[in-house]
């Protein structure tokens, strides 16, 4: 593995824990009023797009932390509808 995989590993992966925080938070809380639905969507859509591009490319540390991405921003839209 050459230095620019292991620099998108290490960035994809901090960039994507940063949401275990606000996913936790709301589902503590069990309230996701001061989360905006919109722009988790558009962010959502935005990393499914990422996720598309990296796979297109292969380029695996796209795909890996955009999916995982994906999941964490799709259980926040989830639990927005839900919890409100």
């Amino acid at each position: 593995m050459d230095l620019t995989n292991i620099l998108g590993l290490v960035a994809g992966f901090l960039t994507t824990v940063a949401f275990i925080p606000q996913v936790l938070k709301i589902w503590k809380s069990r309230s996701a009023k001061d989360v905006s639905l919109k722009t988790y969507l558009a962010f959502a859509a935005g990393v499914a797009l990422w996720m598309v591009f990296g796979i297109l490319k292969g380029e695996v540390p796209i795909v890996l932390w955009n999916a995982v991405t994906l999941l964490l921003a799709g259980a926040i839209v989830a639990m927005k509808v839900k919890f409100g």
